[in-house]
């Protein structure tokens, strides 16, 4: 009976010596806060009372580590591998922000600017005095005896209105986000970042532009309405800052 009782009190204090040791590993793991540490705290204390958590910090690191390879890369390319690494992960919605801020960045070099379609185009040279077709060239004591008539309007002498600018003031815009799960997700993102950024982003209203893409639809979160100059020095900041944001320009 002794010896029973004996058995089970070093039992006991070696259960207890056991926790105690598995709890100062978990500490200093906790402390060194790397994935290796947590990988040979699960290797030692595979069915752990903290193994758990380990394993979740673990995945957490490789995903943190991976999210600023992306981040460092800076492509669409490097984003949506990352994408497909980790689909429903802690960075997986800004990663779609910034592929879909690539897609959208892009899409102005696709379109050719109103008015550009054949004016000053390397194959049409502008010609104030396009050549007349089926007429010899008159010669000069014909244009002197015809001296008195008005003389026709020249093409180049048309009224001076000043070139058109690319955009009118108040035509650009920027993006800040995209979202898959819903319009809720693009508004949170605006208050967060109004909140982040309140003096750059004071007195504007944000919009959220639906975009239907094959796989679902895109809430984009945009701020419209703003001049090229006063949109590129909001992107810039942002951007400085490591916040997504492209520029939106007109008729995009």
């Amino acid at each position: 009976m002794k010896k029973a009782v004996i058995g089970l009190c070093f039992a006991l204090l070696l259960g207890i010596s056991g926790c105690s040791r598995q709890q100062s590993d978990w500490e200093k793991t906790r402390a060194a806060n790397t994935a290796d540490s947590y990988e040979q705290f699960i290797r030692k204390y595979p069915s752990g009372e903290f193994t758990a958590q380990a394993q979740a910090r673990v995945k957490e690191l490789y995903e943190e580590r991976d999210w600023q390879k992306a981040r460092d890369a800076d492509t669409q390319e490097a984003y949506q591998a990352f994408l497909k690494q980790y689909p429903e992960g802690k960075w997986t919605e800004e990663a779609r922000i910034r592929v879909e801020n690539f897609t959208l960045a892009q899409a102005p070099s696709n379109a050719t600017p109103a008015g550009a379609e054949t004016a000053n185009t390397p194959g049409n040279p502008p010609s104030a005095n396009p050549p007349a077709t089926g007429t010899a060239p008159a010669s000069p004591s014909a244009s002197a005896s015809k001296s008195p008539a008005a003389p026709m309007p020249v093409p180049s002498a048309s009224p001076p209105t000043a070139a058109k600018p690319a955009a009118a003031a108040g035509s650009f815009g920027i993006q800040l986000g995209a979202f898959k799960s819903s319009a809720d997700a693009a508004n949170r993102r605006w208050a967060n970042v109004a909140k982040a950024y309140p003096k750059l982003l004071q007195g504007m209203s944000p919009t959220v532009a639906p975009k239907h893409i094959a796989t679902g639809t895109l809430y984009r979160l945009q701020v419209v309405g703003l001049t090229e100059k006063h949109a590129r020095a909001i992107c810039n900041s942002l951007k400085a800052q490591s916040q997504a944001c492209v520029l939106i320009h007109p008729n995009q």
